[in-house]
């Protein structure tokens, strides 16, 4: 159920009655347009969701206002107490997990503060792909809700030990490496900046998009995967194709040109735009280059997972031919990336789920029964 408020969207979850679980655990989880925050019941050792809000991140003054509605919802609605929990962030996180530099939202998150100012007793941070990679943990590969298979492989990804890998385009790119843990009997993900990792351009072509990119977007160094693989890649790639094409205006141009939001645009009409259809092409096949690099960086034969909203509204781009092409065009060691299955995440909620898995695993290691 669905529930709009002035500062936030208010989701409510079909769970068990609050007196089965063991104990409570706020997940949050921050990204360039939206901070989601959960608060999950303990059963069992696995979270389970009871209702989450949604904030614009660039409407918050900072998380602290956020995290007192959450707790103050939980105590009016559910008469349950929050004081453990766990920030997937999108950016660059501290070695002592207390500190997020953002990077594209103009406030950061200091754990001291969040500390200070609300009833929480401990709160740390973590990256929002190692947020995602521990959500893993918790989907279900049977349910198209949860997991969309693009390419099945020769391993059975259910059956844990295997490498696997995330990938992920939004308002950034980002990445993190699955490891199984014996002890903890999940996967443990580790954090990962390889979204900033430089873009190899392989003909005259892309080196002109290249240097278009570093005109239109005043960058001086090596332009990065994120350049291409973000919605404001998409908007790169396409101004890029309408420029060399000189293409004239027309219902669609006219549109995205006075859009807020160009990326969504042009996802809406690459079915029916010349133009919108040409970026998403390239946009495929350079996803496909960025995954085929990481899996055999990672050697992540227990599956490629890929995760973020414009994966999920344009799952169908990862089947096509310019993506499963590229993902395998490989000299040596295409054996690995055959093997390899891939999965598109389709649950929304994966973040708020690992941030709250995460929070869990902190209480056990704290204290090792829950």
């Amino acid at each position: 159920m669905m529930q709009v408020t002035k500062n936030y969207v208010v989701k409510d979850y079909n769970t068990m009655g609050e007196k089965e679980f063991t104990s409570y655990v706020l997940g949050i989880d921050i990204g360039g347009t939206n901070t989601n925050l959960g608060v999950a019941g303990i059963k069992n050792k696995r979270p389970t969701l009871m209702f989450s809000l949604n904030f614009k991140s660039q409407e918050l003054p900072s998380l602290v206002p956020a995290i007192k509605d959450a707790l103050n919802y939980a105590k009016d609605k559910h008469n349950v107490e929050i004081k453990n929990a766990c920030i997937g962030a999108a950016g660059v996180v501290s070695s002592n997990k207390d500190y997020a530099e953002l990077t594209h939202v103009k406030w950061n998150v200091n754990t001291k503060e969040i500390l200070n100012e609300t009833t929480l007793n401990s709160a740390f941070i973590i990256n929002d792909f190692q947020a995602i990679g521990y959500g893993i943990n918790l989907l279900n590969y049977n349910n198209k809700e949860d997991i969309f298979l693009v390419k099945a492989g020769k391993t059975n990804t259910e059956s844990p030990k295997e490498t696997k890998a995330i990938i992920g385009a939004g308002t950034g790119l980002g990445k993190s490496i699955l490891a199984y843990d014996e002890h903890a009997e999940a996967y443990i993900p580790i954090p990962s900046e390889g979204g900033h990792s430089d873009f190899p351009a392989q003909d005259d072509f892309e080196i002109q998009l290249l240097n278009f990119i570093k005109k239109l977007r005043n960058i001086s160094q090596p332009i990065t995967y994120e350049e291409l693989l973000s919605g404001r890649g998409i908007e790169s790639i396409y101004s890029f194709l309408k420029e060399i094409s000189q293409t004239k205006e027309n219902k669609y141009t006219k549109e995205i040109e006075n859009a807020t939001d160009k990326a969504a645009l042009i996802s809406k009409y690459r079915t029916e735009d010349k133009i919108c259809g040409e970026t998403f092409c390239l946009f495929a096949r350079y996803y496909g280059r960025c995954a085929k690099n990481f899996v055999l960086d990672t050697m992540a034969t227990g599956g490629l997972f890929i995760a973020g909203g414009i994966a999920t509204k344009n799952k169908e781009i990862f089947k096509t031919k310019e993506f499963l092409d590229e993902f395998e065009n490989a000299h040596q060691r295409k054996d690995v990336l055959n093997q390899t299955p891939i999965y598109v995440i389709t649950n929304y909620d994966v973040s708020i789920y690992g941030a709250c898995f995460a929070a869990m695993h902190n209480i056990l290691d704290r204290r090792e029964t829950i």
